[in-house]
C-alpha cells in the first residue's frame, strides 16, 4: 500500500494571548495531588479537516477563525495560556499559547492512503521530547489541497483526556459562534489537596520507541468478544465489553511474541486508566478539569490462552474497586503509587512484563467542527513510554484504532505476528 512522507515549512510563529487578562484572583492555579504524580510529558493530538466547502472560507480565513477563537476560549480555560512551576502550581501570568503555522508539500487525501505515524511529529509545534512548563501549544499545517491539520500538545501534568476534550470542543463551538459554553471548573485541589513535600513521580525511561497503528473493524471486534467471553454462567456479564476483548487479545499476543515461555521470577500486570469523574458518589461532571483518571494495576495469569479467567477478570475487577473508597485509598496510600513503588526495582531490572491500556472510544474525538465541517480522521504520535496501547474509534464508530508504543526490537516481532493480522484490517483512513 502506497505510503506517503510529509515534508512541512514553518511559514509563522507567534503567541496567542487571552482576549481579556486573567483577574488577580486566579493568578496562581495550584495542581491536585493528581496533576502532582502525573508525569510532566507533552500528550499529542491531531485533528484532520478537508478543504472548507461548506462555509467557503480560504484557509486565511480559516486560521483567523481559529486565532481569535483560541484567544476566546482562553479566557475560560485560562491555566492553558500559563506555565506549570515547581510541580505545585500554575503561575496564570497570561504568557499566552505558542502558535504556528505551516504549509505541507502534498494531498492530504495522499497522506491518509496509509499514514506514517512518525510524519504527524512533522504537524506538531514541538518535539516531545522537548517538554518544558508550557501548557499548551498549537501548529496549524495546511495542505497543498486546502487540506489542513491542527496539531496539538498539551501538557498532561495540567489536564487528562476528558479535560483535554472539553477544551477541543468548546473551543471549536466559540469558532462556531456559540455563546453558551459550559464553564470549567478547577477544583481539583480541594478535592485531592497537594503535597509540599517531594513526592513519587514515575520517570520515563530511554528507550527507542516505535509506534504502530492496528485498525480491528467491526466484525473482528465481534469475533474477539465471542473468542473471550466465557461459558461460566454464574457470572452476571459473560461476555466482554469491546475495549475488554480487545485489551485482552493484544496482552495475548504481545506475550506469545515477547514472552512465549513462563518466567515465574517476573511480574505479569495489564494497567487500565479509570475516568474517576464517573465513578464517585455522586458523579462528577465532565466540567471538572484537569487530571481526574487514575491507572489500575492488575496482576494478570501468564496463561494468557484461558482469557476470560486469567485477563478479564483481574482488569474488570480492579476497575471496579475505582470508587469513592477507592479514592480514599488513594488519597490515604497513594493507591496504584503503592503497586509501583513495591515493584518498581523488578520492574527496572527488567522482571515485569506490562501493558498499559487507555481507551478513548466513546469521547467525543470527532465531534471539533469549527465552522467547515467535523474531522476526517484524528491520531496521536509517537510516546515516549514504551508498551502504551490507546484505543480510539474509527470515524464511522464500528471499529478501533489501537496505537501501540513498543521497543523497537519488540514492535518488529509484534507487528509481524499471524494472529494478530487474522483481526487485522487496512489502516486506509476513508475521506
Amino acid at each position: 500500500m502506497k505510503t506517503m512522507k510529509v515534508d512541512t515549512e514553518i511559514i509563522s510563529q507567534q503567541t496567542i494571548k487571552p482576549a481579556s487578562p486573567t483577574p488577580g484572583r486566579l493568578r496562581h492555579y495550584t495542581l491536585s495531588l493528581i496533576d502532582q504524580i502525573t508525569p510532566q510529558i507533552f500528550m499529542p493530538f491531531c485533528v484532520f479537516y478537508p478543504q472548507d466547502r461548506r462555509a467557503n472560507l480560504s484557509n486565511l480565513e480559516r486560521c483567523d477563525r481559529i486565532k481569535k477563537s483560541l484567544s476566546e476560549v482562553l479566557i475560560l480555560f485560562y491555566p492553558l495560556a500559563r506555565r506549570v512551576k515547581e510541580n505545585l502550581y500554575i503561575d496564570c501570568n497570561d504568557e499566552g499559547v505558542l502558535y504556528a503555522e505551516s504549509k505541507a508539500n502534498c494531498q492530504l487525501s495522499e497522506f491518509l492512503e496509509n499514514p506514517i505515524l512518525a510524519e504527524l511529529d512533522k504537524c506538531l509545534p514541538y518535539e516531545l521530547v522537548d517538554v518544558n512548563e508550557l501548557a499548551l501549544a498549537i501548529q496549524v499545517t495546511i495542505f497543498n489541497c486546502g487540506g489542513m491539520v491542527i496539531g496539538l500538545i498539551f501538557n498532561h501534568k495540567v489536564s487528562d483526556a476528558c479535560s483535554f476534550f472539553f477544551f477541543l470542543n468548546s473551543w471549536a463551538a466559540i469558532a462556531r459562534g456559540i455563546s453558551d459554553i459550559q464553564i470549567p471548573r478547577f477544583e481539583f485541589a480541594t478535592l485531592f489537596p497537594p503535597e509540599t513535600s517531594p513526592i513519587f513521580v514515575p520517570t520515563r525511561g530511554k528507550h527507542k520507541i516505535v509506534i504502530k497503528r492496528f485498525v480491528f473493524d467491526a466484525s473482528s471486534i465481534v469475533a474477539l468478544r465471542a473468542k473471550y467471553s466465557t461459558d461460566n454462567n454464574s457470572n452476571a456479564n459473560p461476555r466482554p465489553t469491546r475495549v475488554e476483548a480487545l485489551s485482552a487479545f493484544i496482552w495475548s499476543r504481545y506475550l506469545a511474541t515477547i514472552q512465549p515461555e513462563q518466567d515465574p521470577n517476573k511480574i505479569y500486570a495489564v494497567f487500565h486508566a479509570a475516568n474517576l469523574r464517573i465513578r464517585l458518589d455522586p458523579p462528577l461532571s465532565e466540567q471538572y478539569f484537569g487530571n481526574m483518571s487514575l491507572s489500575t494495576a492488575s496482576v494478570v495469569s501468564w496463561d494468557s490462552e484461558i482469557g476470560f479467567d486469567c485477563i478479564i477478570i483481574p482488569a474488570r475487577d480492579a476497575l471496579l474497586k475505582v470508587d469513592k473508597n477507592y479514592v480514599k485509598e488513594f488519597q490515604e496510600n497513594g493507591g496504584q503509587m503503592k503497586f509501583l513503588k513495591e515493584n518498581m526495582e523488578k520492574l527496572k531490572k527488567g522482571e515485569g512484563v506490562t501493558l498499559a491500556f487507555t481507551s478513548l472510544c466513546r469521547f467525543p474525538v470527532y465531534e471539533a467542527d469549527f465552522g467547515w465541517g467535523k474531522p476526517v480522521w484524528v491520531g496521536s504520535a509517537k510516546l515516549f513510554n514504551k508498551n502504551v496501547v490507546t484505543f480510539l474509534d474509527t470515524k464511522s464508530g464500528n471499529g478501533i484504532e489501537a496505537w501501540i508504543n513498543l521497543e523497537e526490537e519488540e514492535m518488529a516481532k509484534f507487528e509481524v505476528d499471524k494472529e494478530l493480522l487474522l483481526y487485522v484490517s487496512s489502516g486506509k483512513v476513508d475521506v
